[in-house]
C-alpha cells in the first residue's frame, strides 16, 4: 500500500488534526498529548495511518483481532447477517443467531456453564455477573454485600467492574461510590499461602457472595500471572463456603492463553466466566456472562421482583450474534491452533535470548502472551516517563504497544508471521539499548 492510496495530496495529518477539534479519548490527559495517529486502513496484522505509515498491530488493538484486521470470513458472515435481520429487540423476541450461539457455547465452554447473558463489552459481563451474584441470595432473603477480587486486577470501568478493580489511577476518584469489596494479594509465586490466607479471613468476617477473578493471568496489570494449582484451591475454598466464583476471561478467553479459555487448565470450574473483546473477532462490540442452571434457578420464581432486571438495547443483537458464530468457527480450526503454538514457541525463544539482558528483571509466557519488566529504580508509574518513552518509541518505529507501566507486553493476532515477530522482538531489543 503506498502512501498516494491513501491520503490525497496535501492532506498529511488532517484526520489527526480534525480529530482534537471533536474527540474525547480513553485513558487519555489532552493537556498534555499529542496528535494520534489516524488510521484508515487494516489488513491481517497491519494498520496504515492517513500519511501511508505502515504499523505491526502487536497487541491485536488491545486483544480483539485474534484474527486479523478486516478478516474476509467474518466480514461475509455480518454481511449476510445484516441483509437477512440486522435488529431484533431480545426483551420478548428471540432469534436464530442467538440461539445457535447458546448451543456453541455449550459446547466450547466448561461444562458448568449453562445459561448466557448477552451484553455489550466486558465491564458491563463482569457488572452482570456482580449483580446476578448478589441478587440471588437477595432473592432468598440472605443478604450477601460483599465481593473479593485481587489487589491489581483490572475488571472493567463501569461501577460493578470498577469497585472491584484494583488500580487506583482508575478508580480513586470515586472510592466512596462503589461496592464493598475486599482485596486479596495476587497469588503469584511466593504469595500463593498469603493469598489462600487472606481469602480465608475475607470469608470468615465478611457476609460474602463472589469472588472474581482473572484466571492465570492479570491483563491490565500488565500480564502478571500465577499458578493453575492455587487458583484451583482458592476456587475450592469459595465453593466450600457457599460463595459464587466469576472467572473474568475477558481479556484471556479465546484462545490467548493456549487453551480456548485460561479456566480449561483448571480442575475446579467457576460458576460464571465474563467473555467479550476476541468473542466477535475484534468486528462488532458484544459480551456474555455465563452461568450455572444453579444461579439462573435462583430467579426463577412466582414473583416479578426475582427477575433479573437488567438489559441493553442491543442485547443478543443478531449480527453480533453471526460475527461470535463465524469468529468461533475460525478459533476451532487446525489452522488457528497450529498459530497459537508457533506463536507460543517463538516466544519462548525470544524468552531465552532475553531473560538475561542487563535492562531485564522478569519475562513471562503463556500461550500468545509474552511479557517483560525492565529494570527501574522503585516503582514506576502506570502512565508514567518510562512508559511513555517506550510508547513513543515503538510508534515511532511502526510497531503499536502499550507498555504498562515497566512492562512490555506482545499479545499478537494469531496470523502474525514470523518475520512479523522478529521484527517486533528487534524493536524491543533496541527499545531496552535506549532507555
Amino acid at each position: 500500500m503506498t502512501k498516494a492510496q491513501i491520503s490525497p495530496k496535501g492532506s498529511e495529518g488532517i484526520l489527526s488534526q480534525k480529530d482534537k477539534l471533536y474527540n474525547w479519548h480513553p485513558y487519555t490527559q489532552h493537556q498534555t498529548v499529542g496528535d494520534f495517529p489516524a488510521i484508515v486502513k487494516g489488513k491481517d496484522v497491519l494498520l496504515w495511518d492517513e500519511n501511508g505509515k505502515e504499523y505491526i498491530d502487536a497487541i491485536a488493538s488491545w486483544w480483539v483481532n485474534p484474527f486479523g484486521h478486516s478478516n474476509e470470513f467474518i466480514a461475509k458472515a455480518i454481511y449476510n447477517q445484516l441483509t437477512t435481520l440486522e435488529h431484533v429487540l431480545f426483551g420478548g423476541f428471540t432469534h436464530n443467531k442467538a440461539v445457535e450461539l447458546g448451543e456453541k457455547l455449550t459446547e466450547i465452554l466448561p461444562s458448568s456453564q449453562k445459561k448466557f447473558f448477552y451484553s455489550d463489552n466486558g465491564s458491563t459481563a463482569v457488572e452482570v455477573a456482580i449483580k446476578a451474584s448478589l441478587q440471588f441470595f437477595f432473592n432468598k432473603g440472605i443478604i450477601k454485600d460483599t465481593i473479593i477480587a485481587f489487589e491489581d486486577a483490572f475488571h472493567g470501568d463501569t461501577f460493578g467492574a470498577m469497585a472491584v478493580s484494583g488500580i487506583g489511577l482508575f478508580t480513586e476518584a470515586f472510592q466512596d461510590s462503589l461496592l464493598k469489596v475486599i482485596r486479596i494479594p495476587v497469588p503469584v509465586q511466593g504469595k500463593e499461602q498469603e493469598s489462600k490466607f487472606a481469602l480465608q479471613k475475607a470469608i470468615e468476617e465478611n457476609n460474602v457472595a463472589a469472588f472474581i477473578f482473572e484466571p492465570l493471568v492479570l491483563g491490565a496489570a500488565g500480564m502478571v500471572m500465577y499458578a493453575l494449582e492455587i487458583l484451583d484451591e482458592l476456587i475450592q475454598i469459595a465453593k466450600q463456603h457457599k460463595i459464587f466464583t466469576i472467572a473474568d476471561e475477558v481479556m484471556t478467553g479465546f484462545g490467548k492463553t493456549g487453551k480456548i479459555f485460561a479456566c480449561n487448565y483448571l480442575t475446579e470450574q467457576p460458576d460464571m466466566m465474563c467473555l467479550s473483546k476476541a468473542l466477535t473477532g475484534g468486528t462488532i462490540p458484544m459480551a456474555i456472562t455465563s452461568f450455572t442452571d444453579e444461579i439462573f434457578n435462583g430467579f426463577k420464581s412466582d414473583s416479578i421482583n426475582h427477575a433479573f432486571f437488567h438489559g441493553h438495547t442491543f442485547t443478543a443483537n443478531p449480527t453480533g450474534c453471526a460475527a461470535a458464530l463465524a469468529s468461533i468457527e475460525l478459533l476451532q480450526q487446525e489452522e488457528t491452533n497450529n498459530n497459537i503454538e508457533r506463536i507460543h514457541q517463538l516466544h519462548l525463544q525470544f524468552q531465552q535470548k532475553i531473560k538475561n539482558h542487563s535492562k531485564v528483571s522478569a519475562t513471562r509466557v503463556l500461550g500468545v502472551i509474552f511479557a517483560l519488566e525492565v529494570k527501574t529504580e522503585g516503582k514506576s508509574d502506570y502512565y508514567g516517563s518510562l512508559r511513555n518513552t517506550l510508547y513513543n518509541f515503538f510508534i515511532e518505529n511502526g510497531i503499536i504497544l502499550r507498555p504498562v507501566g515497566n512492562i512490555v507486553y506482545v499479545l499478537p493476532p494469531y496470523v502474525i508471521t514470523n518475520s512479523q515477530l522478529e521484527k517486533i522482538y528487534q524493536t524491543i531489543e533496541k527499545a531496552l539499548e535506549m532507555v
